[in-house]
């Protein structure tokens, strides 16, 4: 089992911005990812802090977990809603297993932890119950968080767990090495980390025998084919859209610098030197990925660019037309985004004469009377033989879907991120 290490971040009382910004500096760290919480019982309170989490998860490419105030089906769904990977419930004499079996049937095993206190003193041995851990399993609960906890007073109720453990703390460094070494710790969330570099601290855990989640070369530069000066041209993409950003060139100390950090160093040949991508203009490139082509002499990194890629501040450097032949882009995403795009900017600039201000103009019982049309359209079509007529009607649904989108502020990102959450479980 690869074990993990998570950031924490209690959110009570925090501004939305220091709590996005702390999650931000998480993930470039090299988190594996965050515990975030808010157990307020204010539906204000929890409203809020929800919001914070659906922002945080469009800055944030990591699997998040959040702690929130459950007691009815309806909490767990608002939770899961937002797009975190994991709903986090505490355990209490008020635990509310019908409502959480409810959730479990709409959503599926594997969405839900249990978070367990495990300081002597207020549990009452509850933690230590056997059968309770089990009939939990059997409930459909994907894992457990033990929390206040030091090695020495939990390593057989830790051992005896029918699920992997995640153990939460403010921990010290010892206490996150002789966790992680226990089998069935499957990671630890500790804010002991904060505003470090976690990936160097996975890689120096993985030289004491722990197998954390680092980033690990399948090849040796060495086995790559260089030019004169040891160097090879490295082609970089933004991982998400695909877009070319820049070409630069490692050596083997770059090559080896950019997987022990994480982030995109380069050598320059202007320079004659060494540079980290971002360190002077803050605009980084972490690592997402790595790869070589098949004669080994070019390596394409995917990254996750903050800021502009080109100096000049373009997004990226290949920003000068030479000579272009008209075409349809036919990337599914693509054409997707392109299309919402356009629809966001009749929302925001009306134009006359519109179809799809006309919409916006008549509201979301227009609009949702328009996609439920159109997806009957589609049933129809779908039952005759002629499948042009359900690409058309298909079309049309989408279309609709978008002004919908739109009007509820919802973009793809949003829909692909949930579909690969799914797709995960």
């Amino acid at each position: 089992m690869k074990k993990s290490i998570y950031g924490y971040i209690n959110a009570e009382t925090e501004y939305s911005s220091n709590v996005l910004e702390k999650a931000m500096a998480y993930e470039q760290n090299g988190a594996d990812g965050l515990y975030i919480y808010n157990y307020d019982a204010n539906e204000k309170e929890q409203m809020k802090f929800l919001e914070t989490v659906k922002m945080i998860l469009k800055k944030v490419d990591i699997p998040l977990l959040i702690g929130c105030y459950v007691k009815r089906f309806e909490d767990v769904k608002k939770a899961l809603y937002t797009g975190a990977t994991y709903a986090v419930v505490p355990y209490g004499a008020d635990f509310p297993k019908e409502e959480i079996g409810k959730a479990i049937d709409r959503f599926g095993k594997d969405k839900l932890l249990v978070e367990f206190n495990c300081d002597p003193e207020t549990t009452n041995g509850e933690y230590r119950n056997a059968e309770l851990l089990n009939s939990l399993k059997e409930l459909g609960i994907a894992g457990f968080i033990f929390k206040h906890v030091t090695p020495d007073d939990v390593k057989k109720q830790i051992a005896a767990s029918p699920l992997p453990v995640l153990v939460r703390d403010s921990l010290v460094r010892n206490d996150i090495e002789s966790l992680l070494s226990l089998e069935n710790v499957s990671g630890v969330l500790t804010n002991y980390y904060v505003g470090k570099n976690i990936i160097k601290v996975k890689n120096s855990l993985r030289d004491f025998g722990i197998d954390t989640k680092c980033l690990v070369s399948a090849m040796a530069f060495s086995e790559f084919k260089t030019d004169a000066n040891g160097l090879v041209p490295v082609v970089v993409q933004d991982y998400k859209t695909s877009e070319v950003l820049m070409v630069a060139y490692m050596n083997e100390e770059a090559y080896n610098k950019t997987i022990a950090t994480g982030r995109m160093t380069y050598f320059s040949r202007s320079r004659n030197a060494l540079w980290v991508k971002g360190e002077t203009s803050g605009h980084y490139q972490f690592l997402k990925e790595l790869r070589i082509d098949c004669d080994n002499d070019t390596i394409l990194a995917k990254v996750h660019q903050l800021g502009a890629a080109c100096h000049t501040g373009n997004v990226s450097c290949f920003f000068t037309e030479l000579c272009r032949k008209e075409y349809s882009n036919y990337n599914p995403l693509s054409v997707l985004t392109e299309d919402y795009n356009i629809i966001l900017d009749r929302k925001v600039n009306p134009k006359e004469g519109s179809y799809t201000n006309y919409l916006f103009d008549k509201g979301i019982d227009k609009i949702l009377k328009k996609c439920g049309e159109e997806a009957t359209e589609i049933t129809i079509a779908a039952k005759n033989p002629d499948k042009e007529e359900l690409k058309y009607e298909i079309a049309d649904y989408l279309y609709h879907l978008m002004v919908l989108m739109v009007e509820c502020d919802v973009d793809w990102n949003d829909i692909v991120k949930e579909l690969a959450n799914r797709r995960k479980s």
